[in-house]
C-alpha cells in the first residue's frame, strides 16, 4: 500500500474499533432480543466496529429465574441464535452474545462468538455466584475444566470450552477473549491466563445488577485488569427491560485500555446504546514486549488455548478516530490531572537535588540564569531544595552570563528573578573571553566579519559552562544543569564544555512543553513571594531563543523553534518514539488528529490563546523528519554522556542508566525509509 493510499485508516495504523453494547431486553423473548442485538450490531457495522460485546444472557434475559429451565424458552433461544448467525453475514463486527445453552445434558451460561455467518465458538461461564442475591447454580453448571470440546446448536457446530481465543487473520494483534460477569470478580480471572496466552482484547458479558457504589467497583476491577494484563477490557452490563422484581439494572458499558478509561455509556438507559473506542493494539504489543516480567509470568502459568481464526476485512478508508489524542502527551489537558502532574514533577526535581546535596555534604550550588524557561525552573527548584535543607538561599550562586546576542529583556528578567529569590548573584560578561578565544583560533568574527557559525555559537555556550564549573570549584559547590529532556532528544545542546554538562541536572527528565506548566503551577500554588511570581509571569511570555547570534534592528531574533521545529510537535514525536516505539507513519497519523484543528479538543489549563497553533500534514511530516534525523542519527553521543538527574515523566527519560540506551554511532535510515514509504507529503 503506497503512502497516499489509506494513510488515514485507523486499521492501517494498528488500531481496532470496538464497542461495549447494552440492549433493551424483553424478558423471555429471544426473538425480540435477537432483533435488538442485530439492530445495535448494524449500527456498529456502520461505524466500522471490529468487535461488539453484548450483555450476559442477552438473548433470553438474565433475571428470568426458573424460566431458564423451560424447553420452550431454550428452543426459542436456539432459533434466535440461528437468526443472529444468519444475519451476521453482511456485518463487519465479531459479535459476542450471551445466551443459555444446553450441552451434554446440562445448561450453561455462555458467550457466543459470531462473525460473517459463522458461529466461531462458545465459551461457558467459569464462576457461578451463589451468594446474596445470586443463585446461578440453581440453573447452570460451571464451565470450569471444559476444554477442547465442541457444541452443536441447530445447524451449527463450533468449538466449546474456556480455552478459546478469537484471532483476526488480517488485523495484527487483534486477539479476543470472552469471560462472563462473575469471572472478573475473583482473584485470578480467566482473562488473566488468556492475556498471557496472547489475548489483547478481553471482553466481559455481564448482567450485574446495580446497587449504590457498585458501578465504581466495576470500573476499578475492569481498569485494573486492563492494566495488569496490558490489554483492552470491554464491559457490557444488562440494562433496561431486565426484571426489577427484586433488583435494578444500570446498563453500564465501558471500554478500558491499559488502566485508562476510553469510553463509557450513560447509565440507566431507557433504550439500547453502546460505547465505542479505538484501541491501540500496537501500544499493547509494545508494552508487553518491553515488560519482560509479563513473559516470565506467562511461562510460570502455562495454559493451552485454541485460536479460532476469522477474517475481519476492515474498511480501508478514513472512518475517523474514536480516541482522544492529547496535543501534549507530556501535559494532560485535564486541569486536575495537570495540577497533580506538576506537583509531582516539581517535587521529584526538588527531592532529587535535595538528596544529592545531602549525600555529598555540599552546601552551595552554582547555576547560570538566562531569563529563559529552563534556567528559571532549575533556579526555583534550587531555591526550594535549599529551603528544605535549612540552608540560606544565599548559598545559591547564580550568574547571568551575557553574550553577543543577549537581550536586555531576558537579562533584566534574570536579574529580577535572582534578586527576588534572595540568591547570591552576579553578572559575568563572557564577551571579552569569547573575543579572545575567537581571535586565538583565527575565527573570521575576530577580524570584524559577521560570521555567526556553529563555532561562534559554541564558543559562547562553552565559556558559560567553563566559568560555571570553575566557579563551582572555587566555591566548593556543584553546577546545576538547566537543559531539558527535549533538548537532549534533539541534540540541541553544546557537548562537554557546554550546556549538555553539569554536576547534576534537575531538568534532564522534564520535556520542554511541561516546563512552562511547572512554572505556571508554581505561580498558581504561590510557592514563592509575590515579586517572584510577577517575574515568573514575565518569563513565561518570552519566546524560546538561544540568544547566540546577534540581530540588527528590525531583524527577527534567532529562534530555536525555527531551527529544530516547534517543541509542541517535537515533544509529541519524542513521546511516541520513546514511550511506545511507534513507527513514524503512526506518529504522523496521531499528530494529524491532535494538531490539525486548533478549535477541536481540549488544551492544557492556562495555555495562552494566542499560542494555540495548528499544523497540517506537510508541516508535521517536515518536522518529524528533522526529529528522526536528530534523534537517531545525530545526538545520541550527547545522551550517552549525560549527567545525573531524576526521571520525571512516565513518558520516559533519555539517561543511558535508565530508559534509553542506544549506540552513539547509529543512523536513522530505517525510520526515514518508513516515513518516505508511508506518509504522504501533501
Amino acid at each position: 500500500m503506497g503512502a497516499t493510499t489509506g494513510f488515514r485508516s485507523i486499521y492501517r495504523h494498528g488500531f481496532a474499533r470496538v464497542a461495549a453494547c447494552t440492549t433493551r431486553c424483553t424478558l423471555a423473548d429471544p426473538a425480540a432480543n435477537a432483533a435488538a442485538i442485530l439492530d445495535v450490531a448494524r449500527d456498529c457495522d456502520r461505524r466500522g466496529v471490529a468487535l461488539a460485546v453484548f450483555p450476559e444472557l442477552g438473548v433470553s434475559g438474565y433475571a428470568i429465574s426458573d424460566l431458564l429451565h423451560q424447553t420452550t424458552l431454550l428452543d426459542a433461544v436456539e432459533a434466535a441464535i440461528a437468526n443472529i448467525v444468519a444475519a451476521s453475514v453482511e456485518l463487519l463486527p465479531l459479535l459476542l452474545v450471551g445466551a443459555p445453552l444446553r450441552h451434554a445434558g446440562a445448561l450453561y451460561n455462555c458467550a457466543l462468538a459470531v462473525h460473517r455467518g459463522r458461529l466461531l465458538g462458545v465459551v461457558p461461564k467459569v464462576h457461578l455466584p451463589n451468594y446474596r442475591e445470586f443463585y446461578e447454580p440453581r440453573h447452570f453448571v460451571v464451565g470450569d475444566g471444559i476444554v477442547g470440546g465442541e457444541i452443536t446448536i441447530g445447524a451449527h457446530t463450533a468449538p466449546f470450552g474456556t480455552d478459546l481465543l478469537f484471532a483476526a487473520e488480517d488485523v495484527s494483534n487483534l486477539v479476543v477473549h470472552a469471560e462472563i460477569c462473575e469471572d472478573i470478580w475473583i482473584p485470578i480471572p480467566p482473562s488473566s491466563q488468556a492475556a498471557l496466552a496472547g489475548a489483547t482484547v478481553l471482553a466481559n458479558l455481564s448482567a450485574s445488577n446495580i446497587t449504590i457504589g457498585k458501578a465504581e467497583t466495576r470500573r476499578l476491577l475492569c481498569a485494573s485488569q486492563s492494566a495488569r494484563c496490558l490489554a483492552a477490557y470491554l464491559y457490557a452490563a444488562a440494562g433496561a427491560g431486565e426484571s426489577t422484581t427484586d433488583l435494578a439494572w444500570d446498563g453500564q458499558a465501558s471500554i478500558f485500555e491499559n488502566g485508562n478509561t476510553l469510553a463509557e455509556t450513560e447509565r440507566f438507559p431507557s433504550a439500547s446504546q453502546f460505547a465505542v473506542a479505538d484501541i491501540d493494539l500496537d501500544m499493547l504489543r509494545h508494552e508487553r514486549m518491553q515488560m519482560g516480567s509479563f513473559d516470565t509470568n506467562r511461562r510460570r502459568n502455562p495454559a493451552a488455548f485454541r485460536r479460532i481464526p476469522f477474517r475481519l476485512d476492515p474498511p480501508p478508508g478514513d472512518i475517523g478516530l474514536e480516541r482522544k489524542v492529547e496535543r501534549y502527551p507530556f501535559v494532560p489537558a485535564d486541569a486536575a490531572r495537570l495540577q497533580q502532574d506538576c506537583y509531582e514533577a516539581y517535587n521529584i526535581q526538588v527531592s532529587g537535588l535535595t538528596q544529592r546535596l545531602r549525600a555529598t555534604g555540599i552546601k552551595h550550588v552554582v547555576i547560570g540564569v538566562s531569563g529563559g524557561l529552563d534556567s528559571t525552573q532549575a533556579l526555583i527548584v534550587c531555591a526550594q531544595s535549599l529551603d528544605l535543607l535549612g540552608l540560606p538561599r544565599a548559598n545559591i550562586l547564580a550568574y547571568t552570563l551575557p553574550g553577543f546576542a543577549t537581550s536586555d529583556h531576558t537579562k533584566s528578567n534574570a536579574i529580577r528573578l535572582m534578586e527576588s529569590l534572595n540568591v547570591t548573584w552576579e553578572e559575568l560578561d563572557i564577551r571579552p573571553a569569547a573575543e579572545r578565544m575567537l581571535a586565538d583560533i583565527g575565527h573570521p568574527f575576530a577580524r570584524g566579519e559577521p560570521v555567526y557559525d556553529l563555532t561562534f555559537e559554541n564558543v559562547q555556550a562553552g565559556l558559560r559552562t567553563d566559568y560555571l564549573f570553575r566557579l563551582a570549584n572555587h566555591h566548593n559547590g556543584i553546577v546545576i544543569g538547566t537543559g531539558d529532556l527535549s533538548e537532549l532528544a534533539l541534540g540541541w545542546c553544546t557537548y562537554g564544555v557546554g550546556d549538555q554538562m553539569s554536576h547534576y541536572n534537575v531538568n534532564g527528565g522534564v520535556p520542554k512543553t511541561l516546563i512552562q506548566h511547572l512554572i505556571r503551577w508554581a505561580i498558581g500554588s504561590q510557592q514563592f513571594a509575590p515579586d517572584v511570581l510577577t517575574t515568573l509571569e514575565a518569563i513565561l511570555a518570552t519566546e524560546i531563543t538561544p540568544e547566540l547570534v546577534p540581530t540588527k534592528v528590525g531583524e527577527t531574533p534567532q529562534s530555536t523553534e525555527a531551527s529544530i521545529g516547534p517543541y509542541a510537535l517535537q515533544d509529541f514525536n519524542l513521546y511516541y518514539t520513546l514511550r511506545h516505539g511507534f513507527v513514524p507513519s503512526k506518529i504522523a497519523f496521531l499528530a494529524c488528529h491532535a494538531w490539525s484543528d486548533a478549535t477541536k479538543g481540549n488544551w492544557p489549563s492556562g495555555f495562552p490563546q494566542e499560542r494555540r497553533n495548528s499544523y497540517d500534514l506537510p508541516t508535521i511530516r517536515k518536522w518529524l523528519e528533522v526529529f528522526l534525523r536528530r534523534f537517531f542519527a545525530f545526538s545520541q553521543f550527547k545522551r550517552s554522556a549525560m549527567p545525573n538527574g531524576p526521571k520525571v515523566s512516565a513518558g520516559g527519560s533519555l539517561s543511558p542508566r535508565g530508559d534509553w540506551r542506544a549506540p552513539s554511532d547509529g543512523n536513522a535510515n530505517a525510520w526515514l525509509a518508513e516515513l518516505e514509504r508511508n506518509v504522504p507529503r501533501e
